[in-house]
């Protein structure tokens, strides 16, 4: 099918990008194709390929949506009158009600990989850093040397990310008996060495994409 001049490139990506999320919605990874999107929107693979890429650059382009809302949810969050440490949790909290409404978005940003000597677009670089830069902002008043800031970040996402995949999985009881967000409290408060809030988390709104695609 050719591609229909009521549809500038804008739209068509979005298309394509709305199409992708409904798949990997439904079987992650493995559920996309080049093929199966061009189904899902009308046009012919070619046509697709021509006007975005390939499916690696379709993944890309839904990846960095999928940040872009992590990071839009991660902000609602925090509160700039509250002690940095209570927005640690905060964050900690937010991160994994998102990966937990969304386990199969989430898993296909860590799933996906490039081949081999091809680089990641600058514009995803610049979307990847503006989620993990929320973090490394709610950081600063309890780190201030930069780098060992930096490091922090990336090894409390990564710690995060361990428990979130865990518990999506439905292995984290193999390992301890303490909900999720529980455990994600006492690791940033041993690792930031201050006590972990005295109250359970409350059961958390889930994020508005979410609710949308569960209705």
């Amino acid at each position: 099918m050719g591609r229909p001049t009521k549809h500038t490139r804008d739209d068509v990506v979005r298309m394509v990008v709305d199409a992708a999320e409904k798949l990997a919605r439904k079987k992650g990874l493995r559920g996309l194709s080049l093929r199966k999107i061009a189904g899902e929107v009308g046009y012919a693979p070619g046509s697709l390929y021509h006007l975005i890429g390939d499916l690696d650059a379709i993944i890309l382009h839904l990846n960095a949506r999928t940040l872009a809302r992590l990071s839009s949810f991660l902000k609602t969050r925090i509160d700039a009158s509250r002690p940095a440490a209570d927005n640690a949790f905060a964050i900690a909290d937010g991160y994994l009600d998102f990966v937990m409404a969304e386990p199969r978005l989430w898993g296909l940003i860590l799933e996906h990989t490039l081949p081999a000597g091809t680089k990641t677009p600058a514009w995803y670089g610049q979307t990847l850093a503006s989620t993990t830069g929320l973090v490394d902002e709610v950081l600063r008043p309890l780190i201030s040397d930069d780098e060992e800031r930096q490091f922090a970040v990336v090894s409390l996402w990564a710690a995060l990310h361990g428990i979130a995949s865990l518990a999506t999985s439905g292995k984290l009881t193999a390992v301890h008996d303490s909900a999720p967000h529980v455990m994600a409290r006492q690791l940033i408060a041993r690792f930031l060495d201050v006590p972990a809030p005295k109250a359970a988390p409350g059961k958390a709104a889930r994020p508005k994409h979410a609710q949308a695609a569960a209705r």
